[in-house]
């Protein structure tokens, strides 16, 4: 069923540039397949709002793997940038569009702030992040919300090479990096430390990540 479902993922995707994200997309891919209409129906019950989750899920699988070849050296934040720019490589502007104008619709705004989890949560588990506590939390919202801005001015980034997006993600990674270092200094004032354990103590993720080695945050 899962070859299935990408197979007619791929073929709706041709038609998305002419029809939108959206059933007509997956009806026609299901043709060209020689797929039933109710067959389609199964494998995307969401319709267009499925068909732009498996694509940009697709992409996450696709950063994934990428990250895990490559090694775990150099400053974090050029690591985190890097990632970032390497997932907007692994994804087709016209398609982004599309998706991201059915997932902006209100019926499907939390699949959109779930996606953008997904997304950061990808990188943060690339680079090693073994974090459990509220840090676990707080990194992963702030990298969905650099991650949904940057998506957006690449959109709209005419520049030659997208270098005006590429300065965009360095500018915006230096602000999250400023507020870590922030925050890692306030921790070391004597009884801040203890008293943010005891304010968020009952935010625990339920299983630490299983990535080896430790995170080393050089800004």
């Amino acid at each position: 069923m899962t070859d299935e479902r990408d197979r007619l993922l791929d073929a709706a995707l041709i038609h998305v540039p002419f029809e939108g994200m959206n059933d007509r997309a997956l009806q026609a891919g299901a043709r060209d397949l020689g797929l039933s209409p109710d067959l389609a129906r199964v494998l995307f019950p969401q319709g267009g709002a499925g068909l732009a989750a498996a694509y940009h899920r697709r992409g996450d699988a696709a950063l994934r793997a990428w990250m895990a070849a490559q090694p775990r050296e150099g400053r974090l934040r050029d690591r985190v940038a890097g990632a970032i720019w390497h997932r907007l490589h692994l994804a087709d502007p016209e398609l982004v569009r599309a998706g991201s104008a059915v997932v902006a619709l209100p019926q499907n705004a939390g699949l959109g702030a779930r996606l953008m989890w997904e997304t950061a949560d990808t990188i943060w588990n690339g680079l090693g992040d073994m974090s459990v506590d509220v840090n676990w939390w707080t990194k992963r919202a702030t990298l969905a919300s650099v991650w949904g801005a940057v998506v957006l001015y690449w959109l709209g980034d005419h520049s030659t090479g997208h270098a005006d997006t590429r300065a965009f993600i360095d500018r915006r990674i230096d602000d999250v990096m400023r507020i870590e270092r922030i925050k890692s200094g306030l921790r070391r004032i004597p009884g801040v430390g203890m008293a943010a354990d005891l304010a968020t103590g009952w935010i625990r993720k339920p299983t630490p990540a299983a990535a080896p080695g430790a995170m080393k945050d050089h800004a």
